[in-house]
């Protein structure tokens, strides 16, 4: 990790602004919009779990929102940090679907079906902020509706097999479902497909958290500029936003495009308007929180996820164990050797008057 962000920093360099420009912007920073940068990472992230949840419970799985949330986050380390986190993370969610007791099929289509609705959401979210830029609006809005309309088919497809627009719409659809690289992401949907219960009402609430997850992750790196004075209107850091995604998808094995984003943020910003400290501060924090912040929750996560799967015997708690039983003797003698001032001596009381 150190060695991937030092060699992002050298490769990156002339795309960023000057540091001590940047510092002293930072340090002025508003407490109040940096709390906003981190609660709508969180909220962020929750939209994330509750789209797994959701699917699991169409399936008839229960699983607490608590533990959906530390799978998310887990999940999230592994796929940004590891070599190969994208099917590391794969693995360690279906694992965790099949721990909660969902059968095979199902593990596999809720993955596989909520990367499609989020990729779907994403793409939905991009199109919505090219509607605001006049000389991409016309082809924002086909493509917007364009969009609807295969999301329309597949829900009926999903919802009413039977049905005749749907029909039409497979076998319109079969040359392309029938190449090698989509057919088994789409027999193995269909197999999921009888597992997976989903009414209206969940594809409304899994749109919703979808959309969700993209706009409180914008909303994050917005918050970040308001704090440091970069008063771009949100189209425009929506754009900036996937400009640096797409970025970031050009140097795979930067773990989580380390250098790529925050270069291309950074230009994209300055590009609508701002200043070239404070996009550079706004985009420091933004990673700070949306990169950082949640790896080092993710760990964490995966810490706590494996210890639970151990139980208390386990490798890691008896790890722990020793390591305290190591330490414990070194930390007593260390807090009895303290120069501690002496605790203040109480002036006796004056005697009392006959």
């Amino acid at each position: 990790m150190l060695a991937a962000v030092c060699t992002s920093l050298v490769i990156f360099r002339d795309e960023l602004p000057d540091t001590n420009a940047m510092w002293r912007v930072t340090i002025h920073a508003s407490p109040g919009w940096l709390a906003w940068v981190v609660i709508a990472q969180v909220a962020s992230m929750g939209m994330f779990a509750r789209v797994q949840r959701r699917l699991l419970h169409a399936g008839g799985v229960r699983m607490s929102l608590l533990r959906a949330i530390r799978v998310t986050y887990a999940g999230n380390a592994l796929s940004t940090t590891l070599p190969v986190g994208p099917a590391v993370s794969v693995a360690f969610n279906f694992r965790q679907y099949r721990r909660a007791g969902a059968p095979p099929q199902l593990a596999t289509a809720v993955i596989l079906l909520g990367g499609v609705i989020m990729t779907t959401a994403y793409a939905g979210v991009g199109l919505l902020a090219l509607l605001a830029e006049p000389h991409a609006r016309t082809m924002a809005a086909a493509a917007l509706a364009a969009l609807a309309t295969v999301i329309g088919v597949i829900a009926m497809a999903w919802r009413w097999p039977g049905a005749g627009l749907p029909n039409l719409a497979r076998r319109a659809t079969r040359p392309a479902l029938r190449h090698r690289l989509a057919a088994p992401l789409a027999e193995r949907l269909r197999q999921g497909h009888g597992t997976l219960r989903l009414r209206p009402a969940d594809w409304a609430a899994l749109t919703a958290a979808s959309l969700f997850n993209w706009v409180f992750d914008i909303l994050s790196l917005a918050a970040a500029g308001r704090a440091v004075g970069v008063h771009t209107a949100l189209y425009a850091t929506t754009l900036a936003y996937f400009a640096a995604q797409a970025a970031g998808s050009l140097l795979p094995l930067l773990p989580g495009g380390l250098g790529a984003v925050e270069g291309s943020l950074v230009a994209s910003l300055v590009a609508f308007g701002a200043l070239a400290a404070p996009a550079g501060a706004s985009v420091v924090l933004y990673r700070l929180v949306s990169f950082w912040g949640v790896v080092g929750t993710g760990w964490l996560a995966w810490l706590a996820v494996k210890v639970g799967e151990e139980g208390p015997h386990g490798p890691i708690r008896t790890g722990v164990r020793r390591w305290l039983d190591a330490a414990g003797p070194a930390m007593y003698a260390t807090a009895c050797v303290m120069p501690f001032p002496p605790p203040p001596v109480q002036a006796p009381d004056p005697p009392e008057s006959a």
